[in-house]
């Protein structure tokens, strides 16, 4: 068994501990938002005698990451295949590759995941007395033509803003929150119509193509396909497009963002998934695992692979 070493992302939402802590490097005060493991060619990871990943794995088909946040990340949502390769052909993706994701908690996790089921969404809007609103979306059994007028700047986002105000409802307190930090932003007032998921460690949830999040809080280790291509909509300093988003994005209501606690979870899109590693662990080709106490390990046929309990290894779909 070899170590894995990755590259450290030091984004300003990042948190300044948690992934030098698990890692064992030191701290030097700034943000470390993520640490990439994978063959992707913005940051290809290396083995411990300095060759890369890719010599022993060839180029894979997914990337490993830590994330850490210590404040909210954009609001966004990424492009399927078809699109992926259509973008890139025309320069608006960095990659000609999806980006589906897979997020298991390794604290406490707060995320905004895919949008709410109507019901409860009209239900939570008439709480916060916001009853037009929830009149138009319950007439509508959709929430599309209301987060396009959001964007478009048809519709005034303070008006839902201002309703959160003083309300004691999580989803409410997120929105005040968010709007101190992007003041008035259509982004904002469309966080009320996601899934306010609140993650323990172990838990996951998965987002396929044009599912519409922003992570909150907390960190974790995402799988996803090796791809880095982002569509904003707000809530970052970072390039918004809002006719691309508006365009990649699916509002179709997801009804269960988080998945059962399981030994493995499935990212179909990516022809993947993360195992939970028990203590032993045979393979049948090179194989990247993530160890509980922070250390990425390439293991490979033949070798006698004892481990900890707690950690994760990617796995294609068909072991």
């Amino acid at each position: 068994m070899r170590a894995v070493h990755g590259t450290a992302r030091h984004y300003d939402w990042g948190d300044t501990t948690f992934i030098p802590d698990l890692l064992g490097l030191p701290a030097d005060g700034r943000p470390w938002a993520e640490w990439w493991v994978g063959t992707h060619p913005s940051a290809p990871s290396t083995l411990d005698d300095g060759s890369p990943l890719a010599a022993t794995t060839g180029s894979l088909p997914w990337l490993l990451k830590v994330l850490s946040a210590a404040q909210p990340l954009s609001m966004q949502t990424h492009p399927d295949a078809e699109a992926a390769r259509r973008g890139f052909q025309t320069g608006v993706f960095s990659d000609p590759n999806p980006k589906p994701e897979l997020l298991v908690a390794l604290t406490s996790f707060s995320a905004l995941c895919g949008v709410r089921p109507i019901d409860a969404t009209v239900a939570l809007l008439n709480d916060l007395d916001l009853g037009a609103v929830a009149k138009r979306i319950d007439s509508e059994g959709s929430v599309v033509s209301l987060v396009d007028d959001l964007y478009r700047g048809d519709f005034d986002p303070g008006v839902v803003i201002e309703a959160c105000r003083g309300a004691d409802r999580p989803e409410a307190r997120w929105v005040v929150d968010l709007d101190t930090r992007y003041p008035g932003e259509p982004s904002v007032a469309v966080a009320l119509l996601l899934n306010l998921v609140e993650l323990a460690p172990g838990e996951a949830i998965r987002l396929d193509a044009g599912n519409l999040h922003a992570y909150l809080s907390g960190s974790g280790l995402e799988l996803m396909g090796s791809s880095d291509n982002v569509v904003r909509g707000g809530l970052t300093s970072k390039p918004v497009d809002v006719d691309l988003l508006l365009s990649t994005v699916d509002l179709t209501p997801l009804a269960e963002p988080v998945l059962p606690i399981a030994d493995r979870y499935e990212l179909p899109a990516a022809g993947v998934a993360l195992d939970r590693v028990r203590t032993a662990l045979t393979v049948e080709s090179p194989t990247v695992v993530f160890e509980s106490a922070g250390r990425f390990t390439l293991v490979e046929p033949g070798d006698l692979a004892e481990m900890p309990a707690g950690g994760y290894a990617v796995v294609p779909l068909e072991a």
